[in-house]
């Protein structure tokens, strides 16, 4: 195999990240494990279709031995034990890093997927971070001259990667000719540089493996992981990982996944917007029953996220694994101390939610509510680390259940689709421009709030919903008048250049995307297109 990285413009830092024996490793990953990947995302299709013949997904017979058998997961380290409260977020630009080590939450999740935009800068420039973080000596000088420099009182959150999906290229670096896989280019360069460290600090290296879809996907990582391992001189079952439970195929297959990955299991992690948006993806031709409410309306209070959550704290617990409650992306106004009042409130009704359900910790997206959360689940575990102890025998779960979209309370109006053409509009604008997380209206948006967002749209306008205040029936019209509105004002909000640059094109996608009888999998991979193209053109 030969292994080439893109010549566009130097990155700093570059020379101390893509070295020869880093990228070697690189390789030789793929040699021995790219070539599962499109067999993966194909039968991820080959799913999809027999879903959407049948209407319906069950547990899977080939695996009751599995979810009935009596096993648990590998013990969980010392340095891993209380995860009470997780903070997210990109590990560049480096301020970043050192804010969330430093916030007082006991993980930090760096975000090189759904809150980071894959600019080759980008890419890079986190690598560099996640190693100085590994070194636990950090100090960083913004350009406006600003001070940064880690806590030394042993109290800095520990380090939780979260690399691209199976689905992500990375085209900055070719393999034989073809695009990399985003994941092990993310994995294998962290690993390289930061898993000796880590192990000899007893602090992982751990990880967040995001979009799975099946047991056979988290065998692949097990395998990478061992194999990896192995390579390295690092004992087995040193690397951890926790799994986002973020499609509908994946909550069917919960106890699979932690088996598959035993020996370097630690947790399943609820998310939110994903799993609606993995919902309307495998079942967008199904009909009026699978068609949600407004964004804003879908809590998790709603039954059928309830039944999700309930199912992943007692497999979790049932097994010696984490379960990790989902994000709080509210983003305290500062200038506004009564809603920044109101806002925390709604934290801590989500966090008492959560703790009182048997999570063991939760996530936030912002400093503020780093102290929020943790007086919550101080509350319930008390000296404790976790409530893993705590099972679930009353929980039963059926399939039923788990699909019982219909009953989510909540309406559609016209405000929902307005909504979330803005949302997903504003969000790959800046995307595209190279910041993967943003606020906007006062909460934390990444990718997966932009996939919900237009998945919404295209489903009301596929199943020609009609709206509940206005009697207006979503047609293609319709959705192309709201994101005109919506585009005349965000072009009152920004400069015009910036409009013109990133705002206009990311519109012009979001029509695309939303109007076409084609179901896009992945938003981002079209938006990746027109990132590559602006590269290129530079």
């Amino acid at each position: 195999m030969a292994i080439t990285v893109t010549d566009r413009a130097p990155v700093p830092g570059a020379e101390e990240i893509l070295t020869d024996a880093a990228l070697a490793f690189v390789e030789e990953l793929h040699e021995r494990f790219a070539a599962r990947v499109p067999e993966l995302l194909a039968r991820r299709g080959e799913r999809r279709a027999e879903i959407a013949r049948t209407g319906r997904i069950d547990f899977r017979e080939d695996t009751a031995a599995i979810r009935e058998g009596d096993w648990r997961v590998a013990d969980i380290p010392a340095a891993f034990a209380d995860r009470r409260v997780e903070i997210t977020g990109p590990p560049s630009p480096a301020s970043m890093t050192i804010n969330a080590m430093n916030s007082g939450a006991k993980v930090w999740l760096a975000c090189l997927e759904d809150a980071s935009s894959p600019h080759w800068a980008n890419v890079v420039d986190g690598q560099v971070s996640l190693k100085q973080a590994a070194g636990r000596r950090f100090e960083h000088t913004s350009p406006a001259g600003k001070q940064y420099s880690l806590r030394q009182d042993g109290e800095d959150a520990v380090v939780v990667v979260r690399p691209r999906g199976w689905h992500l290229p990375e085209r900055n670096v070719r393999i034989d000719g073809e695009d990399a896989v985003g994941a092990l280019v993310d994995f294998g360069l962290h690993f390289f540089h930061n898993a000796a460290t880590l192990a000899e600090q007893g602090r992982g290296p751990f990880y967040y493996l995001p979009k799975l879809e099946a047991m056979e996907e988290a065998a692949l990582w097990d395998d990478v992981f061992s194999f990896a391992e192995e390579r390295l001189g690092i004992a087995h079952g040193t690397v951890r990982a926790t799994v986002l439970i973020e499609t509908i195929t994946a909550a069917f297959e919960m106890d699979e996944i932690l088996h598959a990955l035993r020996d370097h299991a630690a947790g399943l992690n609820a998310g939110r917007w994903d799993y609606l948006f993995s919902i309307i993806k495998y079942f967008r031709d199904a009909g009026e029953r699978f068609v949600l409410p407004d964004r804003a309306d879908v809590s998790m209070t709603a039954p059928f996220m309830r039944a999700y959550t309930e199912l992943l704290v007692k497999t979790c617990h049932r097994r010696g694994a984490f379960a990790m409650g989902g994000m709080a992306a509210f983003i305290p106004d500062r200038r506004d101390p009564e809603a920044a009042e109101k806002a925390f409130e709604k934290v801590r009704a989500d966090k008492r939610r959560e703790a009182g359900d048997g999570f063991d910790g939760s996530w936030v997206a912002h400093p503020d509510l780093v102290e929020v959360a943790m007086a919550i689940f101080d509350d319930v575990l008390g000296d404790r680390p976790s409530q893993i102890d705590r099972q679930r025998p009353e929980v039963e779960v059926t399939a039923e259940q788990l699909l019982d979209v219909a009953s989510a309370p909540g309406g559609r109006t016209e405000a929902g689709p307005r909504d979330n053409l803005y949302v997903a509009t504003w969000y790959i604008a800046v995307w595209l421009k190279g910041n993967g997380a943003v606020a906007i209206h006062n909460l934390m948006e990444d990718a997966a709030t932009a996939e919900i967002s237009r998945s919404q749209v295209w489903q009301q306008l596929h199943n020609a919903v009609v709206l509940d205040d206005t009697g207006r029936t979503v047609t293609a019209e319709l959705v192309n008048e709201l994101l005109d509105e919506q585009l005349e004002k965000i072009r009152g909000q920004v400069d015009a250049a910036d409009y013109d640059e990133w705002f206009a094109p990311a519109g012009e996608l979001v029509r695309e995307i939303t109007t076409s009888d084609d179901y896009v999998d992945f938003l981002t991979l079209p938006a990746y297109d027109l990132v590559c193209e602006k590269a290129a053109a530079k």
